[in-house]
């Protein structure tokens, strides 16, 4: 049964939705490895002097973010308790928030993972990798637009993303009710996008260097 889908056309919504689960499946991932790039903290801790402002050494600071992130991204873990990071009520709300949005993005990656692989599959089957290059070049465009609005304000892009993404005003977050926005710098923020944003753009650049390897073997 499998073979013989396989060896049968692929339809035009077939590539449509291949398509469409490959870059759910990439924009899914490049969130998943920036939420996950403890890294990328870590090196921040000394660029931002992190430890400066809450008093805190770098592994107690590293310990309250591996604590704030297992709240966010495991479903079982039902409270967030931060070893030197008390939180306000409103705090607690924006950070369930957060939690929602962080499991759906798991959750489209666990779901786009597969239909992304397959469609990959039936490209290189059929010797079709050059249907990927048009549609690289447009979704490489989005990114780079984003980038440039963050270049020109990023306090304003920063602001705007809050507003799409949340039905509130709670993440607003006062130092002295929630200090862990103190150890979480806006400029840690505007990393995390330039981090995401690359990934993204890598793995753009990977998928039209294969199209366009194939063309020229071909």
């Amino acid at each position: 049964m499998i073979g013989t889908l396989q060896r049968g056309p692929v339809t035009r919504w077939g590539r449509w939705l291949g398509l469409t689960a490959l870059f759910l499946a990439l924009i899914s991932l490049s969130i998943t490895l920036t939420i996950n790039a403890f890294w990328l903290y870590r090196l921040d801790i000394a660029w931002l002097h992190i430890t400066q402002l809450v008093n805190l050494s770098p592994a107690r600071l590293m310990q309250n973010y591996h604590q704030m992130l297992a709240y966010l991204e495991l479903p079982w873990v039902t409270s967030l308790n931060m070893r030197d990071f008390p939180t306000s009520f409103t705090g607690m709300v924006h950070f369930a928030d957060v939690k929602r949005l962080f499991l759906v993005n798991h959750v489209v990656l666990l779901l786009s993972a597969g239909p992304a692989i397959w469609y990959l599959r039936q490209l290189r089957h059929r010797a079709e990798q050059w249907r990927l290059l048009r549609p690289v070049q447009v979704g490489a465009v989005i990114p780079i637009v984003l980038a440039a609005c963050m270049a020109v304000n990023f306090d304003g892009f920063f602001i705007v993303f809050h507003q799409v993404l949340f039905r509130n005003n709670d993440w607003l977050f006062d130092p002295s009710l929630d200090p862990i926005i103190t150890a979480l710098p806006d400029t840690f923020f505007l990393h995390c996008f330039v981090l995401a944003f690359g990934l993204f753009e890598g793995g753009l650049a990977l998928l039209y260097w294969w199209g366009r390897r194939a063309i020229k073997r071909a």
